[in-house]
């Protein structure tokens, strides 16, 4: 087993002030000391900005580009839906901003294009047809993944929100959706708060992503499971992001692991939260890679003993 590298990126955004240009957020990104990447937005980071323009700026803050994520949330023109809007050419609209978001990735390098497809969804029974939306969606992304096969497609799913039900709300229904679609170059992105709040034992998700799909990225957040909270990183659940650690660990994910946390919500000190958010999770994967070694955890799981396996792994977190 190959430990995972400690390669972290960051939500940009986390380190807006009232009025801060992206170059701005950046250069309080590289203050952090640790994070080596960012994650951009698409088409928002680019309202001012050339591909080339945020490659030197990133160059220049010592980090380099994770990937884009689509913001579709930002048109209002997407309220009812991107690739399941029922008007084929507010779909065709979607469709075509993407392949745009995956042609600046392109031209800065990056090879990944994540998808939160929060809008596409429902809030009334009678109000969709669910075939069709189904349908219109997997066609989408279809479009999309075969624009540029050298760019890898990463669905992140989420429950709900802004919609009350949405498309792909849970990790067995994301990769039913993606064997129908059938393109190598798909994926997904698992978001720790997301898989609490539909539900999912974030270990188990990321179990069933490696047999039938690919983990293509990890955002690591906590929270409380009612919402998406994107809180510090093993602040709520410690021992869940430790097992999540060694599944990953046993796939041999050497992926970045993207902190999608929200201290601007609170009004956190985002350089602090950063600094917080890798300190822990150096300390959580290293306890991981620690315990995957250990004979006595091997024994308690398999045969399924649940207070072996706590006393052992408590232990570990807390001493003892």
């Amino acid at each position: 087993m190959i430990p995972n590298k400690p390669r972290y990126a960051t939500r940009l955004n986390a380190f807006k002030q009232k009025g801060d240009t992206v170059a701005q957020m950046i250069d309080a990104a590289g203050r952090v000391g640790g994070l080596d990447a960012a994650d951009l937005n698409f088409p928002d980071h680019f309202d001012h900005h050339s591909p080339g323009d945020l490659s030197r700026i990133l160059a220049e803050n010592g980090m380099a580009l994770n990937g884009l994520a689509m913001r579709y949330y930002t048109d209002p023109g997407f309220r009812l839906g991107a690739f399941s809007h029922p008007d084929a050419r507010v779909r065709r609209t979607a469709i075509d901003l993407t392949k745009r978001g995956i042609d600046a990735l392109s031209a800065m390098g990056g090879r990944l294009m994540t998808l939160w497809m929060g809008q596409d969804g429902f809030d009334y029974s009678f109000q969709a047809d669910y075939a069709r939306m189904w349908d219109d969606s997997l066609a989408a992304i279809a479009e999309v993944a075969d624009h540029n096969p050298a760019v890898d497609i990463a669905i992140e799913y989420k429950p709900n929100e802004p919609r009350a039900h949405v498309v792909m709300p849970d990790m067995a229904t994301t990769l039913l959706a993606l064997a129908e679609v059938g393109r190598p170059n798909t994926g997904v992105t698992l978001d720790f708060c997301h898989m609490l709040f539909a539900g999912e034992m974030p270990a188990r998700a990321a179990m069933l992503a490696g047999r039938k799909s690919r983990i293509l990225g990890v955002h690591l957040n906590d929270g409380y499971g009612k919402r998406d909270d994107g809180l510090i990183a093993g602040s709520v659940h410690p021992v869940q992001t430790v097992e999540l650690f060694l599944e990953l660990d046993r796939q041999g994910y050497d992926g970045v692991i993207y902190f999608d946390t929200f201290p601007d919500h609170g009004g956190t000190d985002p350089v602090g939260e950063a600094r917080a958010n890798i300190a822990v999770t150096d300390r959580l994967r290293a306890l991981a890679r620690d315990l995957a070694g250990n004979a006595d955890l091997v024994e308690a799981q398999a045969n399924q003993d649940a207070a072996a396996a706590t006393r052992i792994v408590l232990a570990a977190l807390y001493g003892g």
